[in-house]
């Protein structure tokens, strides 16, 4: 199929485009600039320059791909410099998402995934008065919204992600790496509470396997593992060799800051994936140790 990644020049997209590369998809992505990927594998795949929240993906432009991944959802680290927090996020989640999806329709695409996040429907009782989680629920319904006979849209939202694409570098977890290896002056510790966590590659493989397999307008919960943060960052211990064991304590870690945490500080989202809905989009469960090693692979 000719597939369009739209923000398949960021981390989860970039990864869900060399996935379907792989299974013999001929993939387009698209960015902001191509700066960002440059000495990547992302180098091999087409390439279309484009911002979604300016209008920039018409019909025309989209006119000729069957298939399109949308992984370019916006969070609080898209907000420009001096733009209102809240208005951006309805700009970008509540009004151009489903616009882009509507030119998708009128271009003649015929399947499309949007990549969303799991709050809505893991931690619903954080929707209300959460300006980026509703920005995020408005955008896995809006998107759905603009599906019609013959253009099937299906949401797979997705929890904290753990992974790496080959050369591209990560505000996130490179600092992880480098605090695991001594390099960096934290103290050992992790924030209380926890989440559910979940590979790059076990994504991948449910983006694929909802663009195959998905039910038209479902918006599937994916998941993996259930890790309390001491837990998750542990990993990154184990996985450069430390012997550092990681304390709990109720106290803010630099590396995650309290704002990455919607559900507060001390509390756990945690949550079984459906069985059958994982059977239906194939993805692979236990796999988030593995990415991490990759992780400190990559950048250790």
């Amino acid at each position: 199929m000719k597939v369009l990644v739209v923000g398949g020049t960021g981390a989860l997209g970039g990864h869900a485009a060399l996935h379907l590369a792989a299974q013999g998809h001929d993939v387009t992505i698209t960015g902001r600039g191509t700066g960002a990927f440059a000495g990547t594998p992302l180098t091999a795949l087409g390439f279309m320059q484009g911002d979604y929240v300016a209008g920039d993906f018409t019909p025309e432009r989209l006119r000729g791909f069957e298939w399109v991944v949308f992984a370019a959802g916006n969070d609080p680290r898209h907000v420009p410099e001096g733009e209102d927090f809240g208005a951006w996020l309805h700009k970008a989640n509540h009004v151009a998402l489903p616009a882009f999806f509507a030119a998708a329709r009128e271009a003649g695409v015929k399947r499309a995934v949007q990549l969303g996040s799991f709050y809505p429907q893991a931690a619903p009782e954080l929707v209300a008065g959460n300006v980026y989680i509703e920005s995020r629920l408005a955008a896995c319904e809006g998107a759905r919204a603009q599906g019609r006979a013959g253009f099937d849209v299906v949401s797979v939202n997705a929890p904290f992600m753990v992974g790496t694409v080959p050369g591209l570098p990560s505000a996130i977890f490179d600092p992880y790496v480098q605090w695991a290896k001594g390099l960096i002056p934290i103290a050992h510790y992790a924030p209380t509470g926890g989440t559910n966590f979940m590979s790059f590659r076990s994504l991948s493989e449910a983006i694929e396997g909802a663009l195959v397999r998905g039910e038209p307008g479902k918006a599937y919960l994916v998941g993996d593992e259930n890790l309390s943060f001491r837990e998750y960052f542990q990993l990154f211990f184990k996985a450069v060799g430390s012997g550092v064991v990681l304390e709990e304590r109720d106290e803010e870690l630099p590396l995650l800051p309290d704002i990455a945490i919607p559900q507060g500080r001390g509390n756990t989202i945690a949550y079984e994936p459906d069985a059958a809905e994982t059977a239906l989009l194939g993805y692979r469960r236990h796999d988030v140790g593995a990415a991490v090693a990759e992780i400190a692979a990559q950048f250790g």
